[in-house]
């Protein structure tokens, strides 16, 4: 009984633990979302890793911290983690570079588009110049095979949506 108890307990203290750090992180998020960019949000927010790597390599840093306004439907760390084995390092390579803008590039849109307004799509040009898929299945969206986690994350330069799932252009 005091093992379950001790347990329950811990269960507790952990989950208080993390609501608390959590709150502390969205806490500093919103008193500094006019000063951080998109490419700075992603990086403050410690699960986008991959993104920032990729967007570096493909030399894109400089643009999602300009001016925008941009929308990126952005991938985490565990999205990129579900491709086939070795086709990120195979991304990352210099001499792959113009296929790894295009990858990039097809999670942005043009313009800040806030989940309200992106519900009643069913498609948005990207700044690849394809289009990507919208689709609204219950309470969730769909963009081409990904599924939005979190939406209207505000940035000093547009608006970050969070997706599970690395989406890629046709070839």
């Amino acid at each position: 009984m005091r093992n379950g108890i001790a347990i329950a307990l811990r269960f507790v203290v952990t989950a208080q633990l993390a609501l608390v750090a959590s709150l502390a992180i969205a806490g500093h998020h919103e008193e500094n979302k006019e000063a951080s960019d998109i490419v700075d949000t992603a990086v403050a927010a410690g699960q986008f890793n991959t993104l920032a790597a990729a967007l570096d390599a493909a030399g894109l840093v400089e643009t999602l911290k300009g001016d925008g306004p941009f929308t990126v439907f952005a991938p985490t760390d565990e999205a990129f983690a579900k491709l086939p084995a070795g086709t990120v390092e195979e991304l990352l390579r210099p001499e792959n570079k113009d296929k790894l803008v295009a990858v990039l590039t097809y999670h942005v849109v043009p313009g800040k588009v806030a989940a309200k307004d992106v519900v009643k799509l069913s498609e948005a040009t990207t700044v690849n110049g394809a289009d990507v898929a919208i689709e609204v299945r219950g309470d969730a969206v769909m963009v081409d095979d990904a599924n939005v986690i979190m939406t209207d994350i505000e940035t000093s330069n547009g608006i970050i949506h969070v997706i599970d799932t690395v989406i890629l252009p046709a070839s």
